[in-house]
Formats: structure tokens, C-alpha cells, sequence
């Protein structure tokens, strides 16, 4: 499958320059997609010490594991310690996904929340198998475009259910950004954004989205690119 070629960004701390990023649209306002990790969370730190109001943004997550908000595993709980309790105001609207609940049940939420929404900015990590989201390789959620998200069994640790946004839904976003550091990535950037489209790398299928994907990497996550 033809896809876009991505915008590649590498950087010496791409968490640093992605926070300086996140805060210029929440500045903006509008709807901003979070996602879970490490490195997303070090640019949500980022992102509080430069803007410190958001309060025209509108809050999503594009996945969540089916764990209470206050459980370690849980992206909002990443989320809400290193942006959301740094901010002097908070957003005026949180769809937190409410991974406590039954995973359908959780994911009817988020589907029915969906509806009619616009996604300006949406943030994503990637996995070393190359999946982004809770979009896995194999997995039949991958293949849903009736819904605008769906609950499934994970394929990496932790091993809980997950709820995640559709593929549909990623690739609508008015503007799609990766976060990827690290040499343990190099393998999943180099299939997703240096090579051909396929299902087997889930993240390469957003590459099909009418708006170029934007991949904010450091150089160890972009050594096996070109080879």
C-alpha cells in the first residue's frame, strides 16, 4: 500500500523539543490526543514549564490499559503527574478513559464520546513490534473501521486489556505526531516509517492519513533507517 513519506525530526532530546511542541497548541487550543510511555511523559513535563494554561484544550487518550486511574499502568495516571497537576489551569474538557470499567463497556464510552469529535493534534509512541496505540500486529482491532474504538487483549507487558482509539479514528487527526527514542526503537522505525505500508507494522498504516506523519526521534531510534 502507497503511503506518505513521513516528516522525520531528529533531535538530541525529542521529548524536550515535542514538550515545546505541545504547548504551542495547547496555547492554541483545540483538541490534543495524549499517549503513554516514558519519553511522553518526560515531554509532558516539558510542556507544563512552558505553558501553563490549558484551558482552551479539549483532552483525549488514544489508548488506556484496563486499570483503575490510580494504578501505575494506567496513561492517565502518567499523564496527570507530569502535566495535568503541573498546570495553573487545567483543560476545559478531560475524556479520560475510564479503564476501571468492563473493557467493552469502557470502550462503548469512548466510541460514543468520539462521535463528532475533531482531532487537531494527536500524539503517538511507538512499540517494538511497530504497534502505536493498543493497535498490535495480528490483532483483529486493527482491522475495525465501524467503530471509533474498541477494547482487546494486549500483546506486550503489561498483559491487561486495553481500550484504543481505530485506526479510522488515528488517522483523521488534523495533525499526527510520533515520539520515539532510544536504540530498542530502531528496528519499529525503521519498518514503519522507512519501509513499505503493511498491517504486519501497524504504525506504518497511519502513514495513509491525508496529513503528513510528523516522527519526532533522537539518533539512536533512527540508526537503522536507510540501511
Amino acid at each position: 500500500m502507497p503511503g506518505q513519506p513521513p516528516d522525520l525530526r531528529i533531535v538530541d532530546d525529542p521529548a524536550d523539543t515535542l514538550g515545546e511542541v505541545l504547548a504551542e497548541q495547547a496555547l492554541r487550543g483545540g483538541s490534543i490526543v495524549l499517549t503513554g510511555g516514558s519519553t511522553p511523559g518526560r515531554a509532558y513535563e516539558h510542556a507544563a514549564e512552558r505553558a501553563r494554561d490549558w484551558g482552551a484544550v479539549t483532552l483525549w487518550w488514544g489508548d488506556e490499559r484496563c486499570v483503575p486511574p490510580d494504578d501505575e499502568r494506567s496513561n492517565y495516571r502518567l499523564a496527570k503527574q507530569t502535566l495535568l497537576d503541573r498546570l495553573d489551569v487545567q483543560p476545559r474538557t478531560v475524556h479520560r478513559i475510564r479503564g476501571e470499567l468492563e473493557p467493552d463497556e469502557a470502550a462503548r464510552e469512548l466510541d460514543e464520546a468520539l462521535a463528532g469529535a475533531a482531532l487537531d493534534f494527536l500524539l503517538l509512541g511507538l512499540g517494538r513490534d511497530g504497534h502505536c496505540a493498543s493497535l498490535f500486529p495480528g490483532s483483529p482491532q486493527l482491522a475495525v473501521e465501524d467503530r471509533r474504538a474498541v477494547s482487546g487483549p494486549p500483546r506486550l507487558e503489561p498483559f491487561v486489556e486495553r481500550v484504543t482509539m481505530t485506526m479510522p479514528v488515528l488517522r483523521s487527526a488534523q495533525r499526527i505526531v510520533f515520539l520515539v527514542a532510544g536504540e530498542s526503537k530502531a528496528w519499529a522505525v525503521a519498518r514503519a516509517f522507512g519501509d513499505e505500508v503493511t498491517p504486519d507494522i501497524p504504525a506504518s498504516l497511519v502513514r495513509l492519513a491525508p496529513v503528513p506523519v510528523e516522527v519526532f526521534l533522537d539518533e539512536a531510534a533512527a540508526s537503522e533507517l536507510n540501511r
